[in-house]
Parts: structure tokens; C-alpha cells; sequence
């Protein structure tokens, strides 16, 4: 089950201007749901997914680029680089760490690879 920590944002105003922000970040509470428990921590750059550490972000690039390639994108922690030509840019953090970005144009991004991905993220997060 997925909670949000109280903060000085909520959800629905961090997606007040981004309808499919809204809807992917519903789509994936649905997909953490099937996985667990985790929460939700809003705050004024990002939607994060987290248990002991946060495994997935929902942000609007819209917010710090000025012709964003995407409405919104969501950004997950693996442990190893996973090839797909899906990821908009994949950037090693740390020694055990790679951040994905995946730039979402549609509901039908929030598919059966990323629930996959997001599955693996949130195991990490332990």
C-alpha cells in the first residue's frame, strides 16, 4: 500500500499543470501497490517512490528545461545499467547505482517493461 507523507505540497498540486503527470504518477502507485508497502514524498522538484530510499521519481522537466523533449519523466534507481533504447539518458551515481530516465509522451509508456524496472528498483530500496 502506498502513503504520502504529509509535506508542504500535495500531489494534486504538484500536477495542478500536468494532467499526464497526474495520471502516470496514479498509474504507478498502481504498479508499487502489487509490490508493497512504500510512501510517497512530495516535494517542490519531484513525486518520490520510496521505502528505506527512494526507488522511482516522477518530475516535470518542463520545470528546468525550455523545450522539454516531455510532459513528464520518471527516474528509477537500478543496480546495473539496463539496455533499452527507451531510457532518455542513463547516469552511474554511485559505485552500485545507475539512474533511468524515461521520458513519458503517454499512459501507454507506464507498461509491462516499467512495472518490470520499477519491480527491481523497489527491491533495491530495502
Amino acid at each position: 500500500m502506498v502513503s504520502v507523507e504529509p509535506g508542504a505540497l500535495t500531489v494534486e498540486e504538484f500536477f495542478a499543470d500536468a494532467p499526464l503527470g497526474a495520471q502516470v504518477y496514479d498509474a504507478l502507485v498502481g504498479v508499487v501497490d502489487d509490490l508493497g508497502p512504500a510512501t510517497v514524498r512530495v516535494s517542490k522538484s519531484q513525486v518520490a517512490f520510496r521505502r528505506r530510499t527512494g526507488f522511482c521519481w516522477v518530475w516535470q522537466p518542463g520545470m528546468y528545461l525550455r523545450n522539454p523533449g516531455a510532459e513528464v519523466v520518471v527516474s528509477l534507481a537500478l543496480d546495473h545499467e539496463e539496455a533499452s533504447s527507451r531510457w532518455k539518458q542513463v547516469t552511474q551515481v554511485s559505485g552500485r547505482r545507475w539512474m533511468h530516465h524515461l521520458e513519458v509522451r503517454s499512459l501507454d509508456d507506464i507498461d509491462d517493461d516499467l512495472a518490470a524496472w520499477t519491480a527491481a528498483a523497489y527491491a533495491l530500496a530495502t
